[in-house]
């Protein structure tokens, strides 16, 4: 499979909360730290598995096996296939002005420098810089059919925008446990919550199709109306992951690198190029899903589902953020289809088959770089 075949939405309806992280209360007034939106993937191929169980539209192993899904992106509800993607740390947009981190070469007089003025310059001469290193991107997003365009040119075509969702805060009842009315003593507590505007849907890749439908989303069982959309070989996304990544890519999802035991900010395997790598990122965000239950328990409950028993909580780990940007000093030559799987954690599965690490190749205004293939 080198392609996706589907999109996905979701149309949330009303205040997403429980996706929105800790809760508040006099104690915590930090819990808006650990705000999260949009659900990650996770819990989307949770949905799938469930609604395989009913509808049985592949067999569990086959599922389990080949099943890859990506994402959060997001569109406006009435083209979906126009969505949008995180963009790349390389391009700077703020509300009037933009700017675009490049290469330079460094300054340098040494003999080797002078040398290899008449030959390309290789990566490790050069450094990221840009003019206004004060600006700060006040933009996220662009359209995914104005991908790899220079910052000016996504703002003359109004293909950038903000996410479409709220961060907000309220009151929410604590009800008795027999009849509907609120408890006489510490009723209400503060909660965080998320709220999505209107006329947008989230967007997610899979290579399955989800049956239509209402369905019980996220930590909270909010009630979203999910519709699968064919995707052709020709559509942007798909034509731009089949394109094999030269000497930059950018993350359009967050990426865990590792074993299971650490996380990286680039895959600790030998057969990924590190000579000469450089990145520009952010600080790492917190990346935890469920994992589900053991095979003795899935044997056990295998003819009597319980939906009530809950999965394995993983362990948390560190993801790079999605838009960080690789640059390579020799051509990596791969699609994001064709990278290893040992390049990824594998618990239980490779962090690969939830869209980990997904990535687009990009082009960097002064990228230096040398074309012969790296000296073991």
């Amino acid at each position: 499979m080198s392609k996706f075949q589907y999109l996905i939405t979701v149309k949330p309806l009303g205040l997403m909360y429980g996706s929105a992280g800790a809760f508040l209360s006099p104690e915590n007034l930090v819990g808006r730290s650990g705000a999260k939106f949009p659900p990650d993937t996770a819990t989307l191929a949770g949905l799938f598995f469930n609604a395989n169980r009913e509808h049985q539209f592949a067999d569990r192993t086959e599922l389990r096996n080949h099943l890859v899904i990506s994402g959060p992106f997001w569109a406006q509800q009435y083209k979906p296939k126009q969505f949008y993607v995180p963009i790349p740390w390389h391009n700077v947009i703020a509300e009037k002005e933009d700017d675009e981190w490049i290469f330079v070469k460094k300054k340098s007089n040494s003999p080797e420098a002078v040398a290899s003025e008449s030959n390309q310059w290789c990566l490790g001469q050069h450094r990221w810089e840009r003019t206004n290193k004060d600006l700060k991107p006040e933009f996220s997003w662009q359209s995914i059919n104005t991908w790899n365009l220079p910052p000016n040119e996504l703002r003359e075509q109004q293909a950038i925008a903000k996410a479409p969702w709220d961060f907000v805060s309220f009151l929410h009842p604590r009800i008795k446990a027999e009849e509907r009315h609120v408890v006489e003593k510490d009723g209400l507590f503060l909660e965080n919550a998320v709220q999505f505007h209107e006329d947008y849907c989230l967007v997610y890749l899979s290579n399955y199709e989800l049956p239509a439908g209402w369905y019980r989303f996220g930590g909270e069982g909010h009630l979203v109306e999910v519709e699968s959309h064919f995707l052709s070989d020709k559509h942007k996304i798909n034509r731009l992951l089949n394109q094999k990544i030269q000497h930059a890519f950018a993350l359009i999802t967050p990426g865990v690198w590792g074993s299971n035991n650490y996380s990286y900010r680039y895959p600790n395997h030998s057969s990924f190029p590190r000579q000469g790598l450089k990145m520009l990122t952010d600080k790492p965000v917190p990346y935890r899903y469920r994992l589900g239950h053991s095979q003795q328990e899935i044997e056990t409950v295998e003819e009597s589902y319980d939906p009530s028993r809950t999965g394995r909580l993983s362990r948390g780990r560190y993801a790079v953020p999605a838009g960080s940007v690789y640059v390579f000093k020799h051509p990596l030559n791969q699609t994001w289809w064709e990278f290893p799987d040992e390049w990824f954690p594998k618990e239980g599965f490779p962090l690969k088959h939830l869209g980990c690490g997904l990535c687009l190749p990009i082009d960097i205004q002064g990228l230096p770089v040398c074309t012969t293939a790296p000296t073991e």
